[in-house]
């Protein structure tokens, strides 16, 4: 089965905003009930990420069907300006990958984002909350280091990672 990668258009919020469903309850009944509550993320900020052209989707190039969801921005992201327990391996210019969601239908989705958001930039960062067991391990498998402890706007540590292009075995 093929991915293809797009831009996301304002068509395909409510298909987005189910695939974030889908994802909010997969990481509660893994272990992880506390990263994205309260509907996180919500309808206004998914359609400003459209707007800005930082949200893409994985769509199944069978049937059309789209299957997962994510972010890349370019850096310098603000919440990363200040990492504990740890440090950024360089001051090289960044995307970073946020919000990455898929609906469970295709397997490899994370490393199929990954390897295209490389074409973009040869340097990512992503971080994920310290329940999310399965997105570190994602993100590991991928060649992402771990660096350290950043917060997010609500002030909520998240474990940071980055990944350059040579990092991978």
């Amino acid at each position: 089965m093929e991915i293809i990668i797009r831009k996301a258009v304002p068509g395909d919020i409510d298909r987005l905003m189910r695939i974030f469903s889908i994802a909010r309850e997969f990481m509660k009944a893994s272990g992880n009930p506390n990263q994205w509550i309260n509907g996180y993320p919500q309808v206004d900020l998914i359609s400003r990420e459209i707007a800005d052209g930082h949200c893409f989707v994985c769509v199944n190039e069978d049937d059309g069907i789209i299957v997962a969801t994510f972010c890349l921005i370019k850096g310098p992201d603000p919440t990363y300006s200040y990492i504990e327990d740890g440090t950024w391996p360089d001051d090289e210019p960044y995307y970073v990958i946020h919000r990455l969601a898929a609906d469970g239908s295709v397997k490899g989705i994370t490393s199929a984002c990954i390897e295209w958001s490389l074409r973009v930039s040869p340097c990512l960062r992503a971080d994920t909350h310290k329940d999310n067991k399965i997105m570190q391990h994602l993100l590991e498998k991928n060649g992402f280091v771990r660096c350290g402890i950043i917060y997010v706007a609500n002030g909520t540590p998240r474990i940071a990672y980055q990944r350059s292009k040579s990092d991978k075995q």
